[in-house]
C-alpha cells in the first residue's frame, strides 16, 4: 500500500480534490490518500499561527511519520501539485539508507508576495519539504511535541536530523516547480507553487491546460 499524505487548506479544497484524482487515475498499485486538515488535528496541532504561514499545512507536514505510527515510509506532498505520471515510480526510489527523500532545490523566490498575496518566505532548501518520502523510523525526533514547538527554519531545513547525510535525492521530475524551472513538457509531478490555475491570478500559467483536463475528467466521473 502506497501511503499518501497530502497538505490540506480549505482555501484550495478543489486543488487536492484535483490531486487525488490525478494519483488514482495513473496508479498501478494501491494508494490511500489522507489529508493532513488542522480540524481534523485537535489535540495534536496546537501552535499558533505564524504571520509568515502560507498555508494551514506549512507546520503540520512534519506530522507525517507521526501520523504513520513511525512505521513503514509514507510520502507527503502539498496540495497545489498535479502527478502526470504513476506514484508508483516514485514510491519505488525508497532507499532505506536515508530518513527523508527529496527533491533538493535550489530555488531562490525572484517575487515577495504570492497567491492570495501571502508572504514568499526566502530560506535555504526552500521547497525542500513540499514533496517528502519519509522513512518514518528514521524521523523519530519529530514527535507532536517537537513540531509543535521547533521554529519553522529547524523543520524546513531539516535542522531535525543528525546529519545532511540523511537526506536523500529524488529526481527533479517528481517537483517541478512552475514559473521558476524551465519550461518542460516531461515532467512527472508539477507543483504551482507561485499559485495555481484554480486562481484567476495564474490561470495561464504552465501546466494550466493539463489541471483544468484533469479537473474535467474528475468531474466527469461525476456526472457519468
Amino acid at each position: 500500500m502506497i501511503r499518501v499524505f497530502i497538505g490540506y487548506d480549505p482555501r484550495e479544497a478543489i486543488a487536492f480534490s484535483v490531486l487525488t484524482h490525478s494519483i488514482h487515475a495513473r496508479a498501478s498499485q494501491p494508494v490511500a490518500i489522507t489529508p493532513i486538515m488542522l480540524s481534523q488535528l485537535n489535540g495534536v496541532m496546537t501552535r499558533e499561527r505564524n504571520p509568515l504561514q502560507s498555508t494551514d499545512f506549512s507546520f503540520s507536514r512534519f506530522l507525517t511519520p507521526y501520523l504513520s505510527n513511525f512505521a513503514g515510509w509514507s510520502l507527503f506532498m502539498d496540495c497545489d501539485m498535479l502527478v502526470l505520471d504513476d506514484i508508483d515510480k516514485l514510491w519505488s526510489l525508497r532507499d532505506e539508507r536515508y530518513a527523508v527523500m527529496v527533491v533538493k532545490h535550489e530555488h531562490v523566490p525572484r517575487e515577495d508576495r504570492k497567491f492570495l498575496n501571502q508572504a514568499q518566505t526566502k530560506y535555504q532548501k526552500k521547497n525542500w519539504s513540499s514533496v517528502m518520502l519519509f522513512n518514518n523510523a528514521k524521523c523519530q525526533t519529530l514527535t507532536k511535541d517537537y513540531v509543535n514547538h521547533a521554529s519553522g527554519l529547524e523543520l524546513h531545513q531539516f535542522k531535525w536530523l543528525d546529519s545532511e547525510n540523511s537526506i536523500g535525492e529524488i529526481p527533479h521530475q517528481w517537483n517541478h516547480l512552475v514559473g521558476y524551472d524551465p519550461p518542460s513538457k516531461n515532467m512527472s509531478l508539477v507543483h504551482y507553487t507561485i499559485g495555481g490555475p484554480y486562481f484567476n491570478a495564474y490561470a495561464d500559467c504552465e501546466y494550466a491546460a493539463q489541471w483544468h483536463h484533469e479537473k474535467e475528467q474528475m468531474l466527469s466521473c461525476l456526472q457519468s
